[in-house]
């Protein structure tokens, strides 16, 4: 067995994918878009539920093999870190180049957190799955 079988690490990738397949349920279902959103804004949001679904069930599936001390849960985990980083950063630039942040205090800590969460644990999970090697 793996010495990845157990902790926090894979239970954390779990819960951001069903995370992000929650947001897009929520935004195609219980509108999560900005009031007054800017141009282009739908456009840019429509393109990400495809590879964002794909990142999801990635993302299950490595906390699921990691638990089972499968090592390419590992290998698929550090795939995962860098999309997260990537999505993060993106969201982050399209998000504060287009005043997304300061539409409102809502659209900032929900907008803000995502944003944060998918770097962060990006980061933590490329330096964790690196160790678990």
């Amino acid at each position: 067995m793996h010495k990845t079988s157990s902790g926090w690490v894979p239970a954390l990738a779990i819960i951001t994918g069903i995370g992000l397949l929650l947001f897009w349920i929520g935004f195609f279902t219980i509108d999560l878009a900005p009031e007054n959103p800017p141009p282009g804004y739908f456009e840019y949001e429509h393109s990400f539920p495809l590879p964002d679904i794909v990142l999801a069930v990635a993302l299950i599936a490595a906390g699921v093999l990691m638990l089972r001390g499968k090592l390419p849960g590992v290998q698929i985990a550090h795939v995962c870190a860098g999309a997260l980083i990537f999505l993060g950063l993106l969201d982050f630039s399209f998000n504060f180049q287009n005043g997304i942040y300061a539409l409102s205090t809502a659209d900032l800590l929900l907008n803000g957190f995502i944003n944060l969460w998918c770097v962060v644990f990006g980061i933590i999970l490329a330096v964790k799955c690196r160790a678990f090697n």
